[in-house]
C-alpha cells in the first residue's frame, strides 16, 4: 500500500509539472498562429495509451513516463522528423515564425515552471505558515557525530557563522555546512573559524541521511514507545534514562549509542520515575533498536511564522530562489571527487521510494499533501533550470540556437541543428539510461 501511495504522489506531480510545462510551450504557439501537432503527457515510441485529435492537434497519454512534449510544425525537435523540414518553410511553421516569437515559445515551459514554483510555495506560506527550528532558541550543545568531527567541528561548539552568514534553521544550517567552505564557532570561550574538511562531506554521505551530522542534544525522555517488548519489560512513556550499562546518561543521543552497543542483547538501564531511580533489563533487536522515540520536547525550539496574502506573494518568490540556490550549489558537492556526491544522485525509483508519506497510530498509510506540494514546487523549478542547461535537446539549446540567429543576424544552418539535435537527443537518453540503470543496480544490492 506505501510503495502504491508513493507512486501515485510521483506520477501526480511529474503528471502536472508535464502538462504546465509544455502548456508553457503551447499557449504562446497558438498565440503566434504557429501549428502545433501533439501534446502528449509521456513519450509515445511506437505506441500511445490514449490519444485524441482536436482540430490540428492531437492529445494524448504515452506509456513511457519520462516527461512530455508538444510537436510543432516546423520545428527541429527529439523527434527527429525531419521531411517537413526539407519543403519550403509555410507561415504557420515555427521556423517562418520571427526569432523573437521562437525564442517566447522556448521559454514558455521554464517560465511556467518557475511561475508554478512561486505560487506553491506562496500558497504554502499563506495556508500552513512556515515552521522552522530555531537554533537560538537551544540551550544544550549540539550533538555531533564522528561524521561533523571529521569535518572539524569539536564537542561543545556553538556554530555562529558558516562562510560568514548567521544561520538559525537547523534543516537549513546542515545543508549550508555541507556547502560551505569556512565554519565559525565558540570554542572554549573564543571564536574558531576553520576550513570544512572534505573527508567529513564524503562521510556524511555515505549515510542514509547526509545531514543528520548534526542533532540539537536533549534529555533522553521517553515519549513514545513503538516496540510491544520494550513496554512489557517495563520501560513507560515519561521514564527518564539515567544510566545504560553503568554509563552515565545525560543526553538522548548517548543512550541511542549505548543501545546499538549492545544489540542483541539486554541493556541494563535506570531510569527516573516519579523522583526516584529505578532499574530495568530491555531487550535489544540484532539491529540495534528498542522501539522508542524521544521527540516531542523538540517542540519547544520549534517556531511557526504565519504570513498576510501580500506576504506570501514575496515570500513564494523568495523560496523559489531560495530553493534553486540550494540545488544549484549542490553541484559543487556532486563533482567534488572527496565528497563523490554523484553516488546520491537517484533517478524515478530513488524518487518514489523518498516520496514523502504520513503514518497514523494504526499503522494506515496516507499522504503528506503539505510535503507532496513542497516536493512538487522544488522539481518545479528545478526542472526550470534543468531545461535552460545550453544542450541541444533542451530549451536551453534552443535558445542559445536562437540567441545566436538574434545577435549574429542570419540562422544557424538547418543541418547544424538536426546534427546538434541528434547528439543532444543520444547524450539525454544514455544519461537517462545511465541514471536509471543506477537506480535498478542500488535496488538490487539493497542500497536504493
Amino acid at each position: 500500500m506505501e510503495i502504491a501511495i508513493k507512486l501515485f504522489q510521483f506520477i501526480l506531480s511529474i503528471s502536472i509539472l508535464v502538462i504546465l510545462h509544455e502548456l508553457g510551450h503551447f499557449l504562446p504557439a497558438k498565440w503566434f498562429k504557429t501549428k502545433v501537432e501533439k501534446f502528449y503527457l509521456f513519450f509515445d515510441p511506437w505506441f500511445s495509451i490514449v490519444k485524441k485529435k482536436i482540430g490540428e492537434t492531437e492529445y494524448g497519454i504515452g506509456w513511457l513516463p519520462f516527461g512530455g512534449y508538444v510537436k510543432i510544425a516546423g520545428m527541429v525537435d527529439e523527434s527527429m522528423d525531419t521531411e517537413q523540414l526539407k519543403q519550403p518553410a509555410q507561415p504557420w511553421e515555427f521556423r517562418a515564425k520571427p526569432a523573437w516569437q521562437r525564442l517566447i515559445i522556448m521559454l514558455g515551459g521554464v517560465t511556467v515552471n518557475f511561475f508554478l514554483a512561486w505560487v506553491i510555495y506562496g500558497c504554502l506560506s499563506f495556508f500552513n505558515g512556515e515552521t522552522t527550528f530555531d537554533t537560538t532558541k537551544v540551550d544544550t550543545p549540539m550533538h555531533y557525530t564522528n561524521v561533523a568531527k571529521a569535518m572539524g567541528f569539536k564537542d561543545g561548539d556553538k556554530i555562529l557563522k558558516v562562510d560568514g552568514k548567521t544561520q538559525n534553521n537547523l534543516d537549513k544550517l546542515s545543508l549550508d555546512i555541507l556547502l560551505s567552505d569556512q565554519v565559525t564557532v565558540l570554542r572554549n570561550g573564543k571564536e574558531t573559524t576553520f576550513n570544512t574538511n572534505d573527508d567529513g562531506k564524503a562521510l556524511a554521505f555515505k549515510d542514509e541521511n547526509p545531514k543528520g551530522f548534526l542533532t540539537p542534544r536533549y534529555a533522553a525522555v521517553i515519549d513514545t514507545i513503538i516496540n510491544p517488548k520494550t513496554a512489557e519489560a517495563g520501560l513507560k512513556v515519561g521514564d527518564q534514562v539515567v544510566s545504560a550499562n553503568g554509563q552515565k546518561i545525560n543526553y538522548y543521543d548517548e543512550f541511542q549509542a549505548a543501545v546499538g552497543k549492545s544489540a542483541g542483547k539486554p541493556i541494563n538501564i535506570e531510569v527516573l520515575r516519579n523522583g526516584s531511580v529505578q532499574p530495568l533489563s530491555i531487550p535489544v533487536s540484532k539491529e540495534g533498536t528498542i522501539g522508542i522515540a524521544s521527540y516531542k520536547q523538540l517542540e519547544k525550539y520549534a517556531s511557526t511564522q504565519h504570513f498576510t496574502f501580500g506576504q506570501s506573494i514575496g515570500r513564494g518568490f523568495t523560496r523559489s530562489i531560495e530553493s534553486l540556490t540550494y540545488q544549484v550549489k549542490q553541484f559543487k558537492l556532486i563533482f567534488n571527487k572527496k565528497v563523490q556526491g554523484y553516488k546520491k544522485v537517484g533517478g524515478p525509483l530513488a524518487i518514489i521510494k523518498n516520496m514523502p508519506v504520513d503514518q497514523s497510530k494504526d499503522g494506515s498509510i496516507s499522504i503528506n499533501w503539505t510535503a507532496f506540494w513542497s516536493f512538487t514546487a522544488m522539481f518545479s523549478v528545478w526542472l526550470a533550470f534543468l531545461n535552460l542547461i545550453p544542450i541541444p535537446g533542451l530549451d536551453g539549446g534552443h535558445v542559445i540556437f536562437t540567441l545566436y540567429e538574434m545577435i549574429v543576424g542570419k540562422p544557424v544552418p538547418q543541418k547544424v541543428l538536426e546534427n546538434a539535435q541528434m547528439v543532444g537527443v543520444i547524450f539525454l537518453l544514455g544519461l537517462m539510461l545511465l541514471i536509471f540503470g543506477s537506480d535498478i543496480f542500488k535496488a538490487l544490492t539493497g542500497n536504493l
